[in-house]
């Protein structure tokens, strides 16, 4: 069936107005030239948590600016592209505009996406941590897969990610990982990935070839900013060094440079081992505990909101997604309904539109919470 280019095209833009409405680029562009000024003032490098903050938000702003402006620049082109193939009937050319029609319709969907992303810490970086749940050996192995999952993921959109901790299981796997993703918007994405994680396979640790099915939980909190002053009390926390370890307790660490720390009210804890010095690791590992302090007090008060307002049915459930190897092949969202057939792409790091099915579907749901 042919291409209705006219028709894709008038989509595309239309989906672009929205798209800048809501990003208001005047507001944007107000903001850079202000980011600027303060980035060109000699003095600012006295202050190095204040450069950082001007400099990181300026590249954000214009990145944010390019990203819009710069769609819009590829729907032109790929309008004279598709004249060009028209007017000398060159079947090549329309080939290469239907090409670049899907990849300018992604593009312009993840950007609507982004629009989507207006919670509070949304636009946060994120840390994430992985936890092998039920299923022994194969729920470890699961929780590492996961792990590579996420991490190439980042890799393929070239957003830097730095490991906080690792525990490996004794046979094979992790126990938990925890890592951050430093990027923009990380958390706003991956909070949709949040939750259980299920895993049906025949076991390559069963020597009887026996199905097993495991599970993995995911956790997504925001990157705690000095602003969001999060206050702990010395005597709420414990702290308890260790020697760092890696697979199978080879030891990679001659001293105690490990840092354990126990969240005494909440029972939160909190380990870190990456890092070269104790010290080092005790600041990251206080640094995640703040996030997920932080996270807990915000579902808190929301909880006290939803109490007030009565029963929303926005549950994302226990088990979010599923992955099943054996007897078929299929991964598939248990909220959205999203799936596809090719597991490995996704382990691979091809998981871009289960978050944004996901992104879309929870919006949904907090407009229907809104409504009720």
């Amino acid at each position: 069936m042919a291409v209705d280019f006219p028709e894709e095209i008038r989509t595309l833009r239309a989906t672009m107005d929205s798209v800048r409405e809501v990003t208001d680029l005047s507001s944007l562009e107000t903001q850079i030239t202000d980011l600027e000024a303060q980035a060109g003032e000699p003095t600012l490098w006295d202050d190095q948590e204040r450069a950082q903050q001007v400099t990181s938000a300026l590249s954000r702003a214009k990145a944010e600016h390019d990203r819009v402006t710069g769609m819009d620049a590829r729907i032109d082109d790929l309008e004279a592209l598709v004249e060009l193939g028209t007017e000398e009937d060159d079947e090549a050319t329309m080939v290469e505009a239907e090409r670049e029609l899907a990849s300018v319709r992604k593009a312009v969907s993840e950007l609507e996406v982004r629009t989507l992303l207006s919670g509070e810490y949304d636009s946060r970086q994120a840390v994430v941590t992985i936890r092998s749940g039920a299923g022994g050996v194969d729920a470890a192995d699961f929780a590492e897969m996961l792990l590579r999952m996420y991490l190439r993921w980042a890799e393929r959109h070239g957003y830097p990610t730095k490991i906080l901790d690792t525990s490996y299981a004794e046979e094979a796997g992790l126990k938990s990982a925890t890592f951050e993703v430093n990027v923009p918007y990380a958390f706003g994405n991956l909070s949709v990935e949040g939750g259980t994680h299920r895993l049906v396979r025949i076991s390559p640790f069963d020597n009887q070839g026996r199905r097993q099915t495991s599970f993995a939980a995911v956790e997504v909190v925001p990157l705690i900013e000095t602003t969001d002053r999060i206050e702990i009390p010395e005597n709420d926390i414990r702290v308890d060094v260790f020697r760092s370890s890696g697979p199978g307790g080879q030891s990679v660490n001659t001293t105690d440079s490990a840092v354990r720390l126990t969240h005494i009210p909440t029972g939160i804890v909190v380990s870190m081992q990456n890092e070269k010095s104790q010290i080092q690791n005790r600041a990251a590992a206080l640094r995640v505990l703040q996030s997920r302090l932080l996270v807990l007090k915000k579902a808190e008060e929301a909880a006290a909101k939803k109490e007030m307002a009565g029963d929303v049915k926005a549950s994302w459930g226990d088990q979010m997604r599923s992955y099943v190897l054996q007897p078929y092949q299929m991964v598939k969202d248990l909220r959205t309904d999203h799936e596809v057939g090719n597991p490995q792409a996704v382990f691979d790091g091809d998981i871009d539109d289960f978050i944004e099915a996901g992104v879309r579907w929870r919006r949904t749901q907090e407009k229907l919470g809104s409504k009720a």
